[in-house]
């Protein structure tokens, strides 16, 4: 039995199909029956019946509360942990730490009582270290804890740090650390909203860089991770590094709309940042940017994934077809 953290996310809901496609027997938690409608729509992007999805068996557990999560380990032999928050807003933070956090550091306990043999966790970029002399970032480079870094980014590297611990107490472990996740599905919320906005004609882009990646590519090898010898690792998933003028062009001329014409300088959103914050202090509402979106918007990181495409002989698909594709499933939906 295979279980799967988060099979009501972006990457949780692909990977779930790909396992039940190559008949592996597969548990996934859940929290809300809303939700795991969200994952049925993933699978409609595959297929036009239910025979597949009908095959997953639903657990509803809570990560973050160790009753829940205990008898969803039973006959489990590998786990994929895909299930966290992210938000840039500072306000999420406390909740940042319990699900990435503690609910990894539960996940990690389970596995190890358990005996599972092999555990994957789903990282991030986000903790990964910065450049250095303006070289690919690769998995050598170390995450600065004594930087200004955003409260996703502590909590996913404190997350990395309880599934390290597991591979030191008998569990073998393999972190994927994938950049900026393009795929179907979700597109109110997240990389989706990229798309969404732009198709309801957003006007504004930054040339901040970082990278990209299709969810298809993340869970093909996340599969082939867990299904090789090697262990206790970690892999930078990025197709390319692109800007995300560039996204957003790509985007707007797979749907035919008009590519996005306003550049935002860093000091108007270094202004706006703030601005929404006052803002969201008098009206109780989410700000529409924060300090660390704001930052990541204008920010130049360059990611190498040399390493798993040499381990795996492993081709990441190039951004272009990955963004056209995906708009063809939007204009489905």
């Amino acid at each position: 039995m295979i279980l799967v953290t988060g099979g009501t996310g972006l990457v949780g809901a692909h990977l779930l199909y790909h396992l039940i496609k190559n008949d592996e027997k597969v548990r996934a938690t859940y929290r809300s029956e809303d939700k795991v409608n969200k994952t049925k729509e993933v699978f409609s992007f595959y297929a036009d019946d239910d025979s597949l999805f009908s095959k997953i068996e639903w657990f509803k557990a809570d990560i973050t509360d160790v009753p829940s999560m205990i008898p969803a380990f039973i006959d489990v032999e590998k786990v994929y942990h895909c299930a966290a928050l992210i938000s840039f807003n500072p306000k999420d933070y406390i909740e940042m730490r319990k699900v990435n956090i503690h609910g990894t550091a539960i996940v990690v306990n389970l596995s190890i009582d358990a005996k599972i043999k092999k555990l994957c966790f789903v990282g991030s970029i986000a903790s990964v270290g910065n450049s250095l002399n303006g070289n690919l970032i690769t998995e050598e480079n170390e995450w600065n804890k004594e930087a200004d870094n955003n409260g996703y980014s502590i909590t996913k590297f404190g997350a990395e740090m309880e599934v390290w611990r597991a591979s030191q107490e008998g569990v073998e472990v393999v972190i994927v650390n994938p950049g900026v996740i393009l795929g179907s599905g979700f597109f109110n919320a997240g990389s989706g909203k990229l798309f969404s906005q732009v198709f309801n004609g957003f006007k504004f882009y930054t040339e901040g860089i970082t990278g990209f990646v299709g969810v298809k590519d993340v869970v093909k090898a996340m599969i082939q991770l867990m299904d090789s010898t090697i262990k206790n690792e970690r892999f930078i998933l990025v197709s390319e590094n692109k800007s995300f003028k560039d996204i957003f062009f790509l985007i707007a001329d797979a749907f035919g709309k008009k590519r996005p014409s306003i550049q935002i300088k860093s000091w108007q959103t270094a202004i706006f940042w703030r601005f929404a914050w006052v803002v969201s202090k008098f009206t109780g509402k989410e700000p529409l940017i924060s300090k660390y979106s704001a930052r990541s918007a204008h920010s130049i990181s360059k990611y190498s994934s040399e390493k798993i495409e040499k381990r795996l002989n492993f081709q990441l698909e190039k951004i272009n077809p990955v963004i056209t594709s995906i708009s063809k499933d939007f204009t489905q939906d």
